[in-house]
């Protein structure tokens, strides 16, 4: 009699016991941009609000580096540039050749603005004066790096007519504020704190590009779109800067659960002020910016969220 119930209490302790959450890792960027922070902001919102998931943000090399790590089954979640992942699905530009089919994306998050800085005084105002200058590109495997070889090419300038140094963003602005270079490239949401920073210690300039450069830039890579940095966005910078955005796309491998990509979505759109209380990128992370913008298909649970919601998504985004 002792041991049966023994034995029923542990079956009732195993009962009672709680089941453990799933823990989710959510591959971003560097810690100088938006990435770390927003993937941060995530990682909390899903803790609060998706019921039997956890989640962490990981330092990674960005766009190019999580395409693979979401490939691998390494990330559950990942963010990465739009023109990235559109390659990387397609099996086009950097990934000729490797296509990384089971992409899926839950939503588009936010623009990244091509950001080219470098100092008031470098005498550099067009990029068209990149020619002969030592340039950092951003970091190995990077959207940025991706974005900054499009933009150029399209426009004329190839690595043979600079010097091209692959560098963080807080790397970057380092590199900037000692003159180890004369610009550098940033593909982030705006404002980034590595430029933040470098612009309470140095006068800079935002590179402005030209309504021919945008268009060449457009033509040939058709996930770009026109965009205006606002004037105020970092210190010293008086007026509006016209350059060029890519949308950051949140994307998941094909055999994630659909309830656990629903669940995840969803909680992200509703709970939407607590990643603008992150960073204000948050703030264009809404249904229509996704619909207008992501450019591979959706996961099925995202799709079940939009449409739950009454979205129509394109053609392009139905699995």
């Amino acid at each position: 009699m002792t041991r049966s119930f023994t034995a029923l209490g542990a079956a009732l302790m195993l009962l009672a016991a709680p089941v453990q959450a799933q823990q989710l890792s959510i591959a971003t960027g560097g810690t100088g941009g938006v990435y770390f922070p927003y993937g941060g902001g995530l990682a909390e919102v899903i803790g609060a609000h998706v019921d039997g998931a956890t989640a962490s943000a990981e330092v990674t090399g960005a766009s190019v580096e999580n395409v693979a790590l979401i490939s691998r089954g390494d990330s559950d979640i990942a963010l990465a540039l739009a023109d990235t992942v559109y390659q990387a699905f397609h099996g086009e530009g950097a990934f000729e050749g490797r296509q990384v089919d089971e992409l899926r994306a839950l939503a588009s998050i936010y623009p990244n603005a091509v950001q080219i800085v470098t100092l008031a005084d470098s005498g550099i105002t067009s990029i068209e004066d990149l020619r002969g200058q030592r340039v950092s590109v951003g970091a190995p495997g990077s959207g940025t790096e991706v974005s900054a070889q499009t933009l150029l090419a399209a426009n004329g300038i190839t690595y043979d007519d600079f010097s091209p140094e692959r560098l963080n963003f807080n790397e970057t602005a380092d590199a900037l504020r000692d003159g180890d270079i004369v610009a550098g490239f940033w593909s982030v949401g705006p404002p980034t704190s590595s430029i933040m920073n470098l612009a309470t210690t140095r006068s800079i300039r935002i590179i402005a590009l030209t309504d021919e450069q945008i268009a060449a830039a457009i033509e040939v890579e058709p996930t770009f779109a026109p965009y205006t940095l606002r004037a105020g966005t970092y210190d010293g910078m008086d007026t509006p800067v016209q350059t060029i955005s890519t949308p950051n796309v949140l994307i998941v491998n094909d055999d994630m659960d659909e309830e656990l990509a629903f669940n995840i979505t969803r909680a992200m759109f509703e709970n939407v002020e607590e990643l603008i209380a992150i960073h204000p990128a948050a703030n264009d992370t809404t249904p229509d910016f996704s619909i207008a913008s992501t450019p591979i298909p959706f996961h099925p649970g995202a799709l079940r969220y939009f449409e739950e919601i009454g979205m129509t998504v394109q053609d392009h985004q139905r699995p």
